[in-house]
């Protein structure tokens, strides 16, 4: 694989932190929307990987409709969220 590489800012992500990972970083990674990983601390950085499946399938205690229900944009903390990029919205 190609050493693909690309520059952002850690931004707060409620009482966390969090950063935003790339089209072509999460294609060349095969990340993708709700891929579990590992995080590890490692000489110099964080090494993010994809976590092998177990098999068994996952099954969340609260539904996504559940999760937003009474969410609005202060309660989402919608000011800490930076704008999307025109190709991001599919512009």
């Amino acid at each position: 694989m190609a050493d693909v590489h690309f520059d952002t800012v850690i931004q707060s992500w409620g009482n966390s932190l969090g950063l935003r990972i790339t089209r072509a970083l999460s294609a060349a990674a095969h990340l993708e929307r709700g891929t579990r990983v590992t995080v590890a601390v490692v000489d110099g950085g964080l090494l993010v990987k994809p976590k092998p499946m177990s098999g068994k399938p996952v099954v969340f205690p609260y539904s996504e409709a559940e999760l937003v229900q009474g969410l609005d944009p202060a309660k989402a903390h919608a000011e800490d969220l930076p704008a999307l990029l025109a190709a991001e919205r599919g512009d």
